[in-house]
């Protein structure tokens, strides 16, 4: 009983010199409950809507205020045109597009069914079927009031008539792989790089770097550049699985995809080299590469579409590289869309990537500690 009494007694105190580790292990989950807890929302609300009302009449407005005050849609853009709701759609910032035509207000009046086209961007599956079944909804709603107020017999009033764009059959694997892509970067990304560092240092062979003439940002590049090209490799094996496997179409262009994709393999790999400046051990590496891997997982929009966040998780998830690689990979395999609709994203990459070699090289000091 005395030794086993002197061995708990080591390893508290080894715990109390690791203060780090041990802030770790009770932070981590503390903040994960929290932050999943109040992010993962299944209800999709608030969906980014652009509107093209060649109408322009009172019974259009009573219709558009009917999608809005139904809070799932939040009609944050008007278009001018066709090609301007597609553009919206295309670049990510509109989710669903409401079109109604000139003759919408003349033909309830005349009591001839009035069209109304939503169209909705289904390639994040979860928007998709929450849009459709709310669009559907309201217009079956209204035709029921317009009914009631104008005694209108002849059928319902309103012809809601969604178009699902992108991925029209709801086929998860469409949605998923390109995701399921981007979440292997960053996990392997992430994961062998938080180690760099520290297991120089508990190999001993830090005093052999430190010896040289290598410059901090020059030692930074060397850790990086053998990992890019690993993850050019992941990216082309899962490219493969996915179309031969799971009939996942490329609809752009896989040049823009492999050029696009090296902002967001740089960011990840210097946000692991960040990780492994600042852990000590190993074990501290892995369990801050932990911590960023969840929060990439669960905000990023890969399970849980960011719509449906507060938005203080909303805000949060903007500092996930992960989100913005989303919006690249599903926007060129799904979309076919290119460069001018994803500079946004690619500038914010860019800018993760800066960020994280630069504080990883600042960090780096030639010493033994």
């Amino acid at each position: 009983m005395n030794r086993i009494i002197a061995v708990l007694k080591k390893e508290f105190i080894q715990m109390r010199r690791d203060r780090m580790t041990f802030a770790l292990v009770l932070i981590i989950p503390l903040v994960q409950l929290l932050l999943f807890g109040y992010a993962i929302q299944t209800e999709v609300k608030h969906i980014p809507t652009v509107v093209f009302d060649q109408s322009l009449s009172e019974e259009s407005r009573d219709l558009l205020s009917a999608f809005s005050s139904s809070s799932y849609f939040d009609i944050l853009y008007t278009a001018a045109s066709y090609d301007e709701v597609t553009t919206y759609i295309d670049s990510g910032k509109a989710k669903a597009g409401i079109i109604l035509p000139p003759d919408f207000a003349r033909n309830l009046q005349r009591q001839d069914p009035a069209q109304v086209q939503v169209l909705v961007d289904a390639s994040d599956n979860m928007v998709a079927n929450q849009a459709l079944a709310t669009a559907n909804a309201i217009g079956l709603i209204r035709s029921q009031q317009i009914i009631l107020s104008k005694l209108h017999l002849e059928g319902a009033p309103l012809d809601i008539r969604v178009r699902p764009w992108y991925n029209p059959d709801g086929i998860t694997a469409y949605y998923m792989v390109p995701a399921i892509l981007g979440i292997i970067v960053t996990m392997t990304m992430v994961i062998i790089t938080s180690a760099a560092i520290v297991r120089e240092r508990e190999r001993g062979t830090m005093e052999q770097l430190i010896v040289t003439p290598i410059k901090p940002i020059e030692l930074m590049l060397g850790k990086i550049i053998p990992y890019v090209l690993l993850g050019y490799l992941q990216i082309t094996v899962a490219l493969l699985v996915g179309v031969f496997f799971f009939d996942v179409p490329i609809r752009g262009s896989l040049l823009e995809l492999y050029l696009l994709t090296l902002f967001f393999i740089t960011a990840s790999l210097g946000l692991g080299l960040m990780v492994s400046n600042i852990a000590r051990n190993q074990m501290q590496a892995f369990q801050m590469a932990f911590m960023i891997m969840l929060p990439s997982i669960m905000l990023s929009g890969f399970l849980f579409p960011r719509e449906a966040m507060p938005k203080v998780i909303y805000w949060i998830s903007c500092v996930i590289p992960l989100t913005y690689y989303l919006d690249i990979i599903r926007g060129i395999i799904l979309k076919g869309i290119g460069f001018q609709y994803l500079m946004g994203q690619v500038a914010i990459l860019f800018v993760f990537s800066v960020i994280f070699v630069t504080v990883s090289t600042l960090r780096f000091r030639k010493t033994i500690t």
